[in-house]
């Protein structure tokens, strides 16, 4: 899988979880980007990334991550 294909599949479950169609992220998206983004809707995206990818995330490296492409990165490396 591509990044670019993963970047989209991202997009869509951020679209998914924060309930907005029109939602635009990009690589340095992060939590201070978007309003509603708090630990709850953290884990939800966790969840959903886990399951949509079928992956199993250290929690200590989800962590570390500190925005969206850090995130996409580390899917593609564990695909």
């Amino acid at each position: 899988m591509t990044r670019e294909e993963i970047f989209s599949i991202v997009t869509d479950i951020f679209r998914d979880v924060f309930d907005d169609d029109t939602l635009e992220i990009g690589e340095t998206t992060n939590a201070e980007d978007i309003e509603d983004w708090d630990s709850l809707e953290h884990i939800e995206l966790v969840i959903n990334m886990e399951k949509k990818f079928s992956l199993k995330f250290n929690i200590k490296e989800v962590n570390k991550l500190e925005n969206v492409g850090q995130m996409v990165d580390m899917i593609q490396r564990m695909l």
